[in-house]
This record gives structure tokens, sequence and C-alpha cells, in this order.
């Protein structure tokens, strides 16, 4: 290895650690805000939390590293820039292309253990830290109760909200169903307002409700069916106090095994072995639609309204005869005629039900296949997209010759975003089913591979892409041109008026 290559990797590894970990520390952070109201007010331990924030950190790696390989490429070469080192290079003869060789080299690297951490730390990460997240949400499951939405986390119990106040715990628009007695919902409880509290010993929650009513059918199961009043029963109430147990809510680690059916929690091979299987699984499917459609009665059995009518045989005739279904339905009466309407009626009713619940089947069955394909090109264009950002950050460094975390960190946010905007439209239309798979999830990495080829060539070729008086001197040759060009035919039309004057 040559003074040169270890000189370039020195001034690229430095700032590649450093922007790593602020990268890193940056989707922790983004993490923590998304699920911090479903962490704070759980008593949760520093082990667990650290062990949360550990295996989550683990699974953001394969996201952190294109960003920081794209900002510590723009420090290192626009620190080499700002400093002369690569004018000093390239007036010695060596091109641009040569001072990047190590570390495309480096990257390459990078983006292999990339893809490897992908497809085995990853999963394994993903699927601990999704078990350990669904044990804390377990936990204290109070607080997971949200305005508007339903809320079955307390066993026996699924309660609504119409708005909560967290600060002071204030419920309104209560609606509680209690399944407890597994009868469906016999038992309801209405409220205009509540509080909400956890005992001392957190082994219940106590809900004061006020200004409501409660609902309760009684329960005659052990008479018979000719002997039943079905009787309920309705108390009204200014205040009323429930006691639910929480009891079996502790922090309970769950079996690992609890999200192995998950896409994200599987490895190339694993995820080849699904979508195989989910795809020949979805064939049959739509046979066995098609095959129960042919041989329900509508299909398979005939259904007469109108008596069998004699019927010539004309096998051994040429002449052809043309079916009229309308001439018949002309001859019947009216009650015959509203009999085959309705008959029709129920047969196309059935029909549209049937295509209907089963293509919403199709469609589900097609969503998880594309979940799965998704997640397995996912591995391959994250390590691609390292690539891809050093060819744009270091000839980008050359050009603009500017270090330090100030304009490296506003471009590489810049390019990151334009990506990620990219990628996530594209993903979205590709798991729509909108667009093929293959589109869908290299269309960032196809848009963006030319505009690095085109700016290292164009930091080779050292064009000033970035000085203002270049593009100042391009606007004013076409403002010339437009100016000629009016300014011929202004006075092709002068001379025309002349001409026309003069005859």
């Amino acid at each position: 290895m040559k003074k040169l290559d270890i000189l370039v990797i020195k001034s690229f590894s430095g700032p590649l650690v450093l922007t790593f970990f602020i990268v890193l520390f940056i989707l922790i952070l983004q993490f923590l805000f998304m699920y911090i109201d479903e962490l704070i007010g759980k008593g949760l331990e520093i082990k667990i939390m650290a062990e949360l924030l550990y295996h989550f950190s683990l699974t953001f790696v394969p996201m952190a590293l294109p960003l920081a390989i794209l900002l510590a490429s723009l420090m290192s070469f626009g620190n080499m820039g700002e400093f002369n080192e690569l004018t000093a290079l390239k007036s010695s003869g060596i091109p641009l292309r040569r001072i990047m060789l190590p570390v495309i080299i480096v990257v390459g690297l990078i983006s292999i253990v990339s893809f490897f951490f992908s497809n085995n730390v990853q999963p394994y990460s993903y699927r601990k830290a999704r078990t350990l997240l669904y044990d804390i949400r377990r936990k204290r499951p109070e607080l997971n109760i949200q305005a508007g939405t339903f809320n079955n986390d307390i066993d026996g119990f699924s309660i609504k909200v119409g708005a909560k106040d967290p600060a002071t715990n204030r419920m309104d628009k209560i609606l509680i169903y209690d399944h407890r007695e597994k009868r469906g919902n016999y038992s309801v409880t209405v409220a205009d307002s509540g509080y909400m509290k956890i005992t001392p010993d957190e082994s219940g929650m106590i809900l004061t409700l006020y200004n409501g009513y409660s609902y309760n059918e009684m329960n005659e199961g052990d008479l018979p069916a000719n002997s039943r009043k079905y009787p309920f029963r309705r108390d009204i109430f200014r205040e009323n106090t429930m006691v639910i147990s929480l009891s079996g809510f502790d922090l309970e680690r769950s079996r690992e095994d609890l999200f192995k059916f998950n896409s994200a929690t599987q490895n190339i091979s694993r995820l080849s072995y699904f979508i195989d299987s989910l795809f020949t699984l979805n064939e049959l499917k739509k046979n066995d639609y098609f095959t129960e459609f042919s041989n329900n009665h509508i299909c398979s059995q005939r259904n007469y309204i109108v008596p069998g009518r004699t019927v010539t045989d004309t096998s051994a005739s040429n002449e052809y005869h043309i079916f009229k279904p309308w001439a018949i339905f002309d001859t019947l009466d009216i009650d015959t005629k509203k009999n085959v309407m309705a008959r029709a009626l129920e047969f196309a009713k059935y029909s549209s039900n049937f295509v209907t619940q089963k293509r919403e089947f199709i469609h589900l069955d097609i969503k998880t296949l594309r979940n799965f394909q998704i997640d397995f090109h996912k591995k391959f264009t994250l390590s691609l997209s390292c690539i891809v950002f050093l060819l744009i950050g270091a000839p980008l460094g050359a050009i603009i010759r500017k270090g330090g975390l100030g304009t490296p960190a506003v471009i590489s946010v810049l390019f990151f975003v334009i990506y990620y905007i990219i990628s996530i439209s594209f993903e979205k239309l590709a798991r729509e089913n909108h667009i093929n798979i293959i589109t869908g999830m290299y269309a960032a990495f196809f848009i963006l591979l030319p505009v690095g080829i085109f700016l290292t060539w164009k930091a080779t070729t050292d064009s000033s892409i970035f000085n203002t008086e270049t593009y100042s001197v391009f606007l004013k040759k076409i403002k010339d041109r437009i100016y000629r060009f009016v300014f011929n035919l202004k006075y092709e039309a002068d001379d025309r008026e002349d001409y026309h004057g003069k005859t």
C-alpha cells in the first residue's frame, strides 16, 4: 500500500467513524421520540431500557452507514481541497480517480459488511427488540389507552375514550365493554367523564366514572330457548367506581419466536423460502376459489323457472339457429317474468359478493407476498446506496473544497432527503402493487447513480460546476442569442414593410 493510499484512508476513516456515531445517535433519538409515550411512566429498569436501545441501535446500523459515508466523503475530500492537498496531488499527475481508489475499495468492503450485517445481525436484533417492545407495551396497559380507538390490552375489557388528558388522567365520552364472561357485548358501561388511577401496589386500576349508565343482559343460559324472556338491567349513576385487576401485567419476557414469521426478522434464505411458498400458496388459493365458484349451485345445477320444453334435434341438419333468450323471455307471463328477474338478481348478488370477498383475500395475500419481496431486496439496496453516496460525496467535496461539518452536513442531508423521498415513494408504489418490485426498490439507486457519475466526471475534469461566474456567462450567452434572434425578426419585419410601401 502506497503512502497516498494511507493518507487518503486516514483522512476518510476519521470523519467516517465520527459521522457514523452521530447519525446512529440521531436515529436512536428518532426512535425515542416515536415511542416515548409508550416508555415513560412504566417504571422500567435501566437494564431494560439499555437492552431495548442496544437492539434497536443494531437494526439502525445498515441505515446509518450510507449517510455516514456521504458525509465523511464530503468532509474528507472537502478538507483535502480546502488545504490544497488535492491541487498538489493533481499537479503531480495523479488523477482524481486514482485518489478516490482506496476510498472506493474501503467503501466496497463496508458495503459487503453492511449486507452481511443486514442478513444476519439485523433480523435477530429486530426480533429481540420487537419482542421486548411488545412486553413493555403490555406493562401498565392503561397508559396505552388512546383517544378515539378501542383498547383491548386489558384482558376481558374493550375500552374506548373520546378524549384523554395525560396530565390529569381525565377521560371524556367513555365506553367500556365487559367481556369477562365471554358472552359478547352483553355488559356495556357508558359515562360522560371519568378518572383513572393505579393502586399503590400496581395490582389494579381504579376507574371513577361520572354521569352515565350501565347495561347488562341477564344470563339465561340454563333455561331452554322457549322459556327465555331475555331480561336486562339498566343502572343510571352519577358516580360509579370500577376496579379492574392488572395481575399478570408485570414485565414478563415473551418467547423470542413471537415475531419469527415477520418479514423483517428473516434472512435472505428464509425470505426466499417464504416468497416461493407464498407464491405457490396464492396460486393454489386462486385455483380453489375458481373451483369453488364453478362447483356452486349457480354453475353446476340447472335452475328451472320455466317448465322444460321439447327441443328438436338439429344435429344432422346444416341449418344454423341463433339462441335468443329475450325472445323466450317475452313469451312468459308477468308472474314468471318476476320470478326470472328475482332469481337472476339473486344469482348476480351472490356472484358479486363471492368475487368481492375472494378478491380482498387475494389482495391481502399479494400484500403479504410483496412485503417479503421488499424486505428481500432492501438488504441489497442499503448496501448499494453506500457506493452511490460515495460517488456523490467524494467528487462533490473535491468541487466545493469545504471541510468541517457545516457545508458538507447541509449538502449531505439534502442528498439523503432526496434519496429517502425517492426510495419511500417508489417502495410505497411497489408495496401497493402499482409498479414492479425491482423498479420500486432500485429506483433511487438508478436515479442517483448517474448523478454520482456526472459529479465524478466534472470533478475529474476540474469543471467549475459551482462557480457562479460560469453560470453568469452561460446565462449572458443565452440572453444575447435571444436578443439577436428577436432583433433579426424585427429587422426582417421592417424590411417587409418598407418593401410593400415602395411597391
